[in-house]
């Protein structure tokens, strides 16, 4: 077991790594590749819309072929795409390898929620959650610090080349260290139809749908926040650029001290408890910023301290949330995990460039988003789960009659 959790927490490095290793690099790319800040942001986007997309294909194939199967060609095929991405000739070229790379790279998130889902369930699957959110949330604090520094020494290519390497170590890792968890009798045959079926399923599942929009919309506002916390340190509290980074990086450390808190109570509060307190802490921290933000009172050392209250709820989240959802839907693990990251990435991509419409000197659409999703995840929770059955197993009419989907 702890084999499979370190590959399964290296899986879990690669989204982040790779979205915000490379970001000190986007003025020189610019320069280098002839083109403009827009330009560059182009590959940060194709790469989120290949792993929206990879969401959707790989969690159905992993409930068809089992895990290890996609997982490994998914692995391989990032690897060579972002080692490619260190020799790209022209953006034109970056874009579509950053789309494919993200694509491929869908593979380990999906996959690895489906396998925890496979292995363990109820308070241990929320523990191992909180374990890979504590382990991964590593990732966003030093990927930039990281990347600042292979950057001075080898260029905006050399990070990529860094990349290629921790995913050729994530590959070798998975081919080591997480052996197939889908048996044979408990994989689905069938086409597309079958797939259809499946989802109809899964979103039929009220308690399913209201975890999962509990978790994307707790997501939901990490993206505000993630989008809007340059305009919010700097411009409106007057941080220097340095002392925004310390400021951002410790919203990431509180987020991860909350998952290991999570992780080891679990097993004494219920998931659901721990998730309903990382909710209302969400909700009453963005509240409060947005009320004292508007009444004209929000000083730094507050902002401070409700931002960490803030993260320390989604802390506790994201992980409870996830265990909840998938252990509602056993039969089809995969195709629940491609539902979470898809739902995910799509709102995070609507929400980001929102909170900047009121202009970049002011926080109130930022904490005015931030409470929103907020609210919508105690809606979405309070709404989803009232009444709910046990989760559908063997006699729930999809999976069983023809045998599993078909």
């Amino acid at each position: 077991m702890p084999l499979l959790t370190a590959a399964l927490a290296l899986l879990s490095f690669i989204g982040p790594l790779s979205t915000d290793m490379y970001l000190p690099a986007f003025p020189r790319m610019a320069d280098e590749l002839h083109t403009d800040a827009s330009g560059v942001q182009l590959t940060l986007t194709a790469f989120l819309v290949g792993m929206t997309l990879g969401h959707l294909v790989f969690g159905p194939l992993s409930d068809r072929y089992g895990r290890r199967a996609p997982l490994l060609a998914g692995a391989a095929v990032c690897t060579a795409g972002t080692a490619l991405c260190a020799v790209a000739p022209s953006l034109g070229w970056l874009v579509a390898l950053r789309f494919v790379t993200g694509f491929s790279g869908a593979a380990g998130v999906v996959i690895s929620r489906a396998v925890v889902a496979d292995r363990v369930q109820g308070a241990a699957a929320a523990r191992l959650f909180g374990v890979l959110m504590t382990l991964a949330g590593i990732a966003p604090i030093i990927a930039p610090l990281a990347g600042g520094a292979v950057i001075g020494a080898a260029g905006w290519r050399g990070v990529f080349w860094v990349l290629a390497g921790v995913s050729s170590l994530v590959t070798l890792t998975v081919v080591v260290g997480v052996p197939e968890s889908l048996p044979t009798e408990r994989r689905q045959a069938g086409g597309v139809r079958q797939v259809a079926a499946s989802v109809r399923a899964v979103l039929g599942d009220r308690a399913y749908v209201g975890y999962t929009l509990a978790f994307t919309f707790g997501f939901g506002m990490l993206f505000c926040y993630i989008a809007g916390s340059p305009f919010l340190l700097q411009n409106v509290l007057g941080m220097g650029v340095g002392a925004s980074s310390v400021a951002f990086s410790g919203g990431a450390v509180v987020a991860t001290l909350s998952s290991a808190a999570g992780a080891r109570l679990v097993g004494r509060i219920a998931p659901e408890v721990l998730l309903r307190g990382g909710l209302l802490a969400m909700l009453c921290g963005s509240a409060v910023l947005l009320a004292v933000t508007a009444a004209g009172l929000l000083t730094t050392a507050l902002c401070l301290a409700l931002l960490a209250v803030v993260c320390g709820g989604l802390g506790l989240v994201v992980a409870n949330s996830a265990a909840l959802a998938l252990a509602r839907v056993p039969y089809a693990s995969g195709v629940g995990s491609a539902l979470l990251g898809t739902a995910q990435s799509a709102l995070g991509a609507v929400v980001a460039p929102l909170v900047g419409l009121g202009g970049d000197s002011t926080a109130v659409p930022l904490f005015v988003g931030m409470t929103l999703c907020s609210g919508a995840a105690v809606l979405a929770l309070a709404v989803g789960v009232r009444g709910r059955g046990a989760p559908l197993d063997e006699g729930h009419p999809v999976v069983s009659g023809a045998g599993r989907l078909g």
